[in-house]
């Protein structure tokens, strides 16, 4: 099966939902237009990163109007929206949602909070708790939120699930340059390809750009494939749509080639994780 995704690479208003809304229905027309069967946006898409205390006032429940609408235009194509969700508890989460058919489909809460250097989420958001692949028509997919890309353990987890493509959206500021790219971004790149190649399924990566609170995101979205190889490319420092074909047969052929995941040996994980809990903590 072959599809065409598109990654949305916008720059959010601070704080302007609705405003974010309209970007977000102006992109997926665009998409449909040109024939794509997926489009993502980045981290935070409805709301912008810097929220502090605007977390309240942005914050959408599951069933919220605005998520409606997003769900409504997935009646043609999968949508990948960030956003923060407020839970029947009054909880906070950073979310990233996945409509599909009119519907729904997964949601799935950032589990790992960066709270050094210029990061504080912890201080406004609760941690996610689970790590779900679920079945879309597209694949079996699994997505995870910026700093969660650098906790191996995750992307394990999800290809243990049985994932066929990984997709990944961030808000990653820029650090440093080298070349003609910021140095976050020649990390970045690294860390798609290991994962692409070692748990062989496609990652769909959307990073934002914009400038907001003297923070500069360097955008650089990408599609890799399960070889390890850039399929598409999108610029950096600026918006832009990028446009990939992706072909689950290339999932097939590299699993046929080397059989990674049949031979994970899930038991012998278990027991030692269970055996390094007990020695660090007791338990």
């Amino acid at each position: 099966m072959a599809f065409k995704a598109h990654l949305a690479q916008i720059t959010p208003v601070l704080g302007e939902v609705k405003r974010n809304l309209d970007l977000h229905l102006e992109a997926i027309d665009a998409a449909i237009a040109a024939g794509a069967h997926l489009i993502v946006f980045p981290e935070l898409s409805l709301t912008g990163y810097f929220l502090r205390d605007l977390v309240p006032d942005v914050a959408l429940r599951l069933e919220s109007p605005i998520l409606a609408e997003l769900a409504k235009r997935s009646a043609g194509l999968g949508i990948v929206a960030g956003f923060v969700e407020e839970t029947p508890d009054f909880d906070f989460h950073v979310s990233a949602a996945y409509f599909e058919r009119g519907q729904l489909r997964h949601v799935h809460r950032k589990i790992y909070l960066p709270t050094y250097g210029m990061f504080d989420e912890e201080r406004y958001f609760g941690a996610g708790h689970t790590l779900r692949a679920f079945d879309t028509a597209l694949g079996r997919t699994a997505m995870v939120i910026c700093e969660e890309l650098w906790h191996p353990s995750l992307v394990c987890l999800a290809s243990c699930d049985r994932m066929q493509q990984l997709i990944a959206i961030a808000n990653s500021p820029a650090r440093g340059a080298k070349g003609d790219r910021p140095s976050s971004a020649e990390t970045y790149a690294r860390m798609l390809s290991v994962y692409a190649e070692l748990f062989q399924v496609h990652v769909l990566f959307c990073n934002r750009v914009g400038c907001e609170e003297g923070v500069t995101f360097w955008g650089g979205s990408a599609v890799v494939g399960p070889d390890g190889q850039t399929i598409a490319q999108a610029p950096y420092l600026e918006e832009a749509q990028l446009a990939a074909e992706i072909d689950l047969g290339l999932v097939r052929r590299e699993r046929a080639r080397t059989q990674l995941l049949s031979e994970e040996r899930l038991d012998l994980t278990l027991r030692e994780l269970q055996r390094i809990v007990r020695e660090r903590f007791g338990a």
